[in-house]
């Protein structure tokens, strides 16, 4: 199967599972729920918000998919960087699947992480203006693991905001 292939398997897989897949959620209004030192949420109802593009990492056999509210869908559309205070980016990831006889194709497997960021201006202001929240299960990793998040951002998304994800026309 050609490269091109196995991203529209990859692309069709994450965009067909994006409502279909259970991913924890815990409540909005229970502190527990908040990632650790941003405190950022899963919001609330991100499973409906508009497909930004798919990926896959192969180090890690996942694929995946990241969604985006209104006003980050917004700023895509209009080619709008920085992003507004506001924006919020969801990643969705799934360890891949082999599809039997299809050599080369995956679909998605178990559910392994939900990654947020959230632009506010003002509150993560040492950070470039963005929050960020990773989740297993509905619950937030240890602050070890979101220590990691700016910097890895900063080393190789400046130029873009210090998001990686361009928007998939």
């Amino acid at each position: 199967m050609t490269l091109s292939l196995k991203w529209a398997a990859a692309a069709i897989a994450a965009a067909c599972i994006t409502a279909s897949l259970p991913f924890a959620v815990g409540h909005a209004d229970d502190a527990a729920s908040a990632a650790p030192i941003f405190g950022v949420k899963i919001p609330a109802g991100y499973r409906d918000w508009k497909l930004i593009a798919v990926g896959e990492e192969t180090g890690l056999d996942e694929l995946r998919g990241v969604v985006g509210n209104a006003t980050a869908v917004k700023a895509y559309q209009d080619n709008k960087t920085p992003f507004p205070d506001g924006t919020t980016l969801v990643k969705l990831a799934w360890k891949r699947k082999p599809v039997d006889g299809l050599n080369g194709a995956f679909v998605t497997g178990p559910a392994t992480t939900v990654q947020v960021m959230v632009k506010d201006s003002v509150k993560y202001a040492a950070t470039g203006g963005w929050g960020f929240g990773r989740f297993i299960d509905g619950k937030p990793v240890d602050a070890a693991q979101h220590e990691t998040c700016f910097a890895c951002h900063e080393a190789h998304a400046k130029d873009f905001d210090f998001v990686f994800t361009h928007y998939a026309h």
